[in-house]
């Protein structure tokens, strides 16, 4: 069974940076794909960060994240990374890992980030 934990959301200023976490329960190399979405209140949940697991790891970015966030894997340690830099009150939301094979999508239980203007 695929487990996905996320970590490292919190309150912080504009302009501040949070580093959020994601372990996973194996490795990360059964994946195709990994990736970190979000859900604002109201909104609909959308992709902020893809990255491949395959050598030469290519990555995508949300147009509003681009330049600012950084994915990142590190299988030995089984943990995806999403660095967040120059952070917005409109990143506020709420973060979800997720992983994707043939079988199907996975997701974590999410992590709050707000930040304050």
């Amino acid at each position: 069974q695929v487990q996905l934990v996320e970590s490292g959301g919190g309150l912080v200023q504009a302009g501040e940076s949070l580093r959020l976490s994601c372990a996973t329960n194996g490795s990360i190399l059964r994946f195709n794909t990994m990736a970190w979405y979000r859900q604002a209140p109201g909104k609909q949940r959308e992709s902020v960060a893809t990255i491949r697991t395959t050598i030469g790891g290519t990555t995508t970015y949300a147009d509003p994240v681009k330049g600012r966030f950084t994915i990142s894997i590190d299988n030995a340690k089984k943990m995806v990374y999403l660095q967040m830099n120059s952070l917005k009150p409109e990143d506020t939301a709420l973060y979800y890992c997720n992983a994707r094979d043939l079988l199907g999508f996975y997701w974590g239980q999410g992590t709050q980030v707000t930040v304050s203007s």
